[in-house]
């Protein structure tokens, strides 16, 4: 089928208690096995998913109901996805796409890239890996660079002088340290895996033990929760969350 890792659900069209979806995607693949997995997991997820299974459709459905974003597998029964992004860039149409593809050579990639595509994720790929790098994307092109400022609680962070502080002290922190930090502050409230955390702190170059997350975290924990109350929260098997206690 060609997904790795990750957990399917099925039956709902998302997570429970999640009222608005986090971004509406459209899902083009032909196999009906992933097509299928793939959206409910994409559901379960928290996004609002419409599933097609040509190029020509995806062309139609991307022009009509334009989604927040495609995730367009390359090797369709009529047109190829690198024929239908060329098609939907050609009509203006703006849209951010992740290439999916079992296509993995170099000169495909680029092709895929220099065409428009914002991503390219090869199978067999990881449900968690993708929905990190669908999360990724949406946010570098949401036109809105985001704050320079973070705040939660007491805890800020500066984005342009990478100077943080909490109730007022400063923290030094290591490159690889602040970039956890921001992370977790922009993702405040809600859970991240150690994969999630892999693919955005380490930009998917770190392919050893993910104890290096664990590292870190307690690193983090020794600076930045010297005070109570304590921000950094596990869920043993689950994954790290920036909160205040419950």
């Amino acid at each position: 089928m060609g997904v790795r890792g990750g957990v399917a659900q099925s039956g709902g069209a998302s997570s429970p208690g999640v009222t608005q979806a986090e971004a509406r995607l459209l899902v083009v693949e032909d196999d009906p096995n992933i097509r299928e997995l793939l959206s409910a997991s994409l559901r379960f997820a928290g996004f609002a998913v419409d599933a097609v299974t040509t190029g020509s459709e995806a062309v139609t459905a991307a022009r009509e109901s334009k989604p927040d974003l495609v995730v367009l597998d390359v090797m369709l029964p009529d047109l190829d996805g690198f024929e239908v992004i060329r098609r939907l860039r050609e009509g203006g149409v703006r849209l951010p796409v992740v290439f999916l593809t079992a296509r993995d050579g170099t000169e495909d990639k680029v092709r895929g890239l220099t065409l428009g595509g914002d991503d390219y994720v090869t199978k067999p790929f990881s449900l968690e890996e993708l929905t990190a790098r669908i999360r990724a994307v949406l946010r570098r092109t949401a036109g809105d660079p985001g704050p320079n400022r973070l705040v939660f609680h007491d805890l800020e962070l500066d984005e342009e002088t990478h100077e943080v502080s909490r109730a007022g002290q400063t923290i030094a922190l290591s490159p690889t340290e602040f970039k956890l930090l921001r992370y977790l502050m922009l993702n405040a409230g809600r859970v991240l895996s150690k994969a999630q955390i892999l693919d955005f702190v380490w930009n998917y170059d770190f392919r050893g033990d993910d104890s290096i997350v664990e590292s870190y975290i307690s690193y983090l924990r020794r600076k930045v929760d010297i005070a109570e109350p304590r921000l950094i929260h596990t869920l043993r098997g689950v994954g790290y969350v920036l909160r205040l206690p419950v």
